[in-house]
């Protein structure tokens, strides 16, 4: 018990400070990015899964597929099922078109997953450091899991849809 509070901690803590993080310039919304993930085993020390990600362009048709891999790195134990994971995406500018999600994103993640579960991820990074991924994305899937991670998230791209 001790053990998960202290995981609990670690995440929060990780969160605050991200989000705490102060903004480079005025953002806008530009969209929303939802990717699946494959089924994921944590083996203590991380996990890799891949990913299919669709963008969304805020008022428009125009949605742009991606090819990703997520990278884990700390505690991450137990098994899960395909996932979804969904971010706002936030940009300087509202010109957003092919690849401009291309690009790694890096911080902290934590999941919780005994049946049904849920799971947040802090990542900050982008294209040309144009494009950030929205601080706090939310991620389904079911399985038995308890993890608090270090996350490398990379995205690269695979056409137009």
């Amino acid at each position: 018990m001790q053990t998960i509070r202290l995981l609990c901690a670690l995440c929060v803590s990780a969160l605050i400070s991200v989000v705490a993080t102060p903004a480079q310039g005025e953002m806008f919304r530009a969209g929303r990015l939802l990717c699946s993930s494959s089924p994921r085993i944590g083996f203590l020390v991380g996990s890799t899964q891949s990913l299919r990600c669709v963008f969304y362009r805020r008022g428009s048709s125009d949605r742009y597929i991606y090819a990703g891999r997520i990278r884990r790195v700390g505690l991450d134990l137990g098994v899960t099922g395909s996932g979804v994971l969904s971010w706002a995406v936030f940009a300087k500018n509202s010109r957003i078109g092919p690849g401009t999600m291309r690009g790694s994103y890096v911080g902290a993640s934590g999941n919780v997953a005994l049946g049904p579960g849920f799971g947040a991820n802090v990542l900050i990074g982008g294209s040309r450091r144009s494009v950030v991924l929205q601080p706090l994305s939310t991620e389904r899937a079911i399985g038995v899991n308890l993890a608090a991670t270090v996350t490398h998230l990379t995205l690269g791209e695979r056409g137009r849809q």
